[in-house]
């Protein structure tokens, strides 16, 4: 058989795409999150905003649905007790298969610190992806993991992320010396 010559690249790519066979289902609508389809559910975002411009809400707590294709509110409170927060995220439980491990989760918490030196007071609004090593399954871990980006992506105002898989990485001082120096 023999092989056509090019030109240039625009022939040689408009022979390529003339030679293909065309689709055959129409993409999802969703939005791709990695190499899963995942949505984020409006709650999600009225409760964010919720949080950064009533200033109601201290924290939220985002999970994926049981289906693993949308992400939605798992829980919010208006308390500032850090305890319970980290104890929320700590206790979260995900399934797959009939299977059940410790749980990956999102959050969205107002921090509010003092400045060094006595020079006032700061919040900034901190998205946490916690992921815990041990103890996980894999398919929640990796699909937490790709869908990250499409959460944070809906949430406008977002000031600092942290990434925690250890018990160590969310305790309040280890965050706190990390957005009060801009590390995170």
């Amino acid at each position: 058989m023999l092989l056509p010559t090019y030109r240039n690249r625009k022939d040689r790519l408009w022979y390529f795409l003339s030679t293909q066979q065309p689709a055959t289902k129409a993409p999802p609508t969703t939005l791709q999150a990695g190499f899963t389809w995942v949505s984020v559910s409006p709650e999600c975002i009225s409760k964010f905003n919720e949080l950064k411009l009533g200033k109601s809400v201290k924290y939220i707590i985002y999970k994926l649905s049981n289906d693993y294709k949308e992400i939605v509110v798992e829980d919010s409170s208006s308390e500032p007790d850090w305890e319970t927060f980290q104890n929320k995220l700590m206790n979260a439980k995900a399934g797959h298969k009939g299977k059940e491990g410790k749980g990956p989760r999102y959050a969205v918490y107002d921090f509010q610190y003092e400045l060094e030196g006595g020079e006032g007071t700061r919040n900034k609004i901190v998205f946490i992806s916690w992921s815990p090593d041990e103890g996980t399954l894999v398919f929640p871990r990796m699909t937490y993991a790709s869908s990250k980006e499409s959460l944070k992506n809906a949430l406008n105002g977002i000031a600092a992320e942290v990434q925690a898989n250890r018990d160590d990485e969310i305790e309040y001082a280890t965050i706190l010396k990390d957005i009060s120096k801009g590390k995170r």
